[in-house]
């Protein structure tokens, strides 16, 4: 990117143009006189190389900073794209107005990259004759990403706009963009609050954002949260995250209007690639007597949450069984008895509620081989599900571009629904306890992605953003993992340990305050 963008500094040099700090975008100026009723030249294909005002597009600057965005060689599809760059600070929007439009609800889809670091950056739909809609764009400086909005058109007209309020230096691509019937957003916005009641017995309080306390249930919900997840153990040595913790909270999850996604571990710990240890009263038993005990143990929690009122809306069976569970019975070893396990699960779920979802679990949610190889196995062995759910964590598991690969890919493959049904990030490096957090180091970081409140909030939007892109309307949503686990003495990592600590406090969405934080807004986003 350094060596385009210092081409065009050398090309441009005589035409930039400094930009007063504090101008907001002013109103665009008339609309051009011929506006089709479908985008013309998406792929800025017809200019070549240098073109400050695209064919078929407009482009305005209240500082007269037309300059600031061109066409340039190195397209995603073709030859070229739109950039926008300045050697200062600058405010460009590129344009194109359409007219003769049916009314109805239709979907902006573009390729795009950016470098970050922007006052704001994104793609608009705006003068539709509804509330404007907006994409912001993700900091990807390699790989392109898509993104999508959608907007209700009243009238007949639309504008479909770049937007870039950028400092000195920050750029961004676009290219091959598409304007279409049909809507996008998420059904899926929510929240593992599996430490919450934990976290309340030990003295945890909650804040809204001006600090005045509150349910927590209640101010995630408030915030756009519409579903609750919780984790099940079997039998704990610190009795939380039980068929009966479980039970109570999920009343407080659905009292709010919230559904409820119930999480099997199938384990006395936590369950993940590295560990999926089978629970102590399961541990002599054979691989018969296990599938009964998964059947029975998974029955058992779902019937009586049934019962109180509280139906799971959907099952996860397992929790990141990448290398698959009750091991060594259940490993992918032997695909055979991994499967004859998880369909006890899923019957046992089915056999309670019909309706309910069932959803797959695997971490590394942008390694697409490991996603390919563990779901053509499942499909080979007969099991049946609706959901591919992934855990997508930046700082582990890759780039926001491998993320939507393996989701567009999945989807596709398999026709399932998909979900990230675990990520976060970090809102500050600090501990508030004596326990070292998991990501403390600003070299753990996702490039682009500052441990700020602004960072994390940045973070869920753009996780939300590619979810909400996958095609075919296959994208379901995002579920934010713990936010709600504060630094709490007794609410430690070791149910075994009381005296352990907390490593994640620093990814809630509560703040050292126990205020709300900005990112929890992003889950009212469409």
């Amino acid at each position: 990117m350094r060596t385009v963008r210092s081409r065009f500094r050398l090309r441009s040099a005589a035409l930039a143009t400094a930009l007063g700090a504090g101008l907001l975008l002013a109103p665009l100026p008339a609309r051009p006189a011929a506006a089709a009723s479908t985008l013309t030249n998406t792929g800025f294909e017809a200019d070549g190389t240098g073109t400050a005002t695209p064919s078929g597009w407009s482009t305005y600057s209240a500082a007269g900073q037309n300059a600031a965005s061109f066409t340039e060689a190195g397209g995603r599809g073709g030859g070229h794209r739109l950039s926008h760059w300045s050697s200062s600070a600058y405010k460009v929007e590129t344009y194109q107005y359409l007219s003769g439009l049916a009314d109805g609800t239709y979907t902006l889809s573009a390729w795009v990259r950016s470098g970050g670091g922007q006052n704001a950056a994104y793609l608009a739909l705006r003068n539709c004759g509804s509330a404007e809609q907006r994409t912001d764009l993700p900091v990807t400086t390699s790989s392109w990403i898509r993104v999508v909005t959608s907007v209700k058109v009243v009238g007949g007209g639309c504008t479909v706009s770049v937007n870039s309020d950028a400092k000195a230096g920050n750029w961004l691509n676009v290219d091959d963009l598409t304007f279409t019937p049909g809507s996008t957003g998420l059904t899926v916005k929510g929240v593992d609050l599996s430490a919450l009641k934990k976290n309340e017995d030990f003295g945890a309080t909650y804040k809204n954002a001006s600090g005045t306390a509150g349910d927590p249930v209640a101010l995630l919900r408030g915030a756009g949260a519409n579903y609750g997840r919780l984790k099940v153990w079997v039998n704990p040595a610190d009795g939380y995250n039980t068929k009966a913790q479980v039970l109570a909270t999920a009343k407080r999850v659905k009292a709010q209007g919230m559904k409820l996604l119930v999480d099997f571990h199938y384990s006395d710990v936590w369950a993940d690639p590295g560990a999926q240890s089978k629970p102590a009263a399961w541990a002599g038993h054979s691989y018969a007597q296990l599938r009964t005990d998964v059947y029975d143990h998974t029955y058992d929690v779902l019937n009586a949450l049934k019962a109180q009122g509280t139906t799971a809306d959907m099952v996860q069976i397992g929790n990141e069984i990448n290398t698959g569970m009750l091991w060594p019975e259940g490993s992918t070893s032997n695909w055979t008895q991994l499967a004859g396990l998880l369909n006890s699960g899923i019957s046992a779920a089915k056999a309670v509620s019909p309706s309910t979802q069932i959803a797959l679990h695997l971490a590394n949610g942008g390694d697409n081989a490991l996603y390919r190889t563990w779901f053509d196995n499942a499909k080979a062995q007969g099991v049946s599900y609706d959901v591919i759910a992934l855990s997508f964590y930046g700082y582990w598991h890759g780039a926001l571009s491998s993320l939507q690969a393996n989701l567009d890919d999945v989807s596709a493959r398999y026709g399932k629904k998909v979900m990230v049904a675990e990520t976060a990030y970090p809102f500050r490096l600090d501990s508030e306890d004596a326990h070292e957090n998991i990501i403390d180091l600003s070299s753990e970081l996702v490039s682009g992605y500052p441990a700020s409140p602004s960072g994390q909030a940045a973070w869920l939007r753009d996780v939300m953003n590619v979810v909400e892109a996958v095609p075919g309307g296959r994208g379901l949503g995002v579920v934010y993992w713990e936010p709600a686990w504060t630094a709490v003495a007794g609410n430690g990592w070791d149910p075994t340990d009381p005296s352990s600590g907390n490593a994640w406090e620093n990814q809630a969405l509560f703040d050292y305050d126990s205020r709300l934080l900005p990112a929890a807004g992003w889950f009212a986003h469409r």
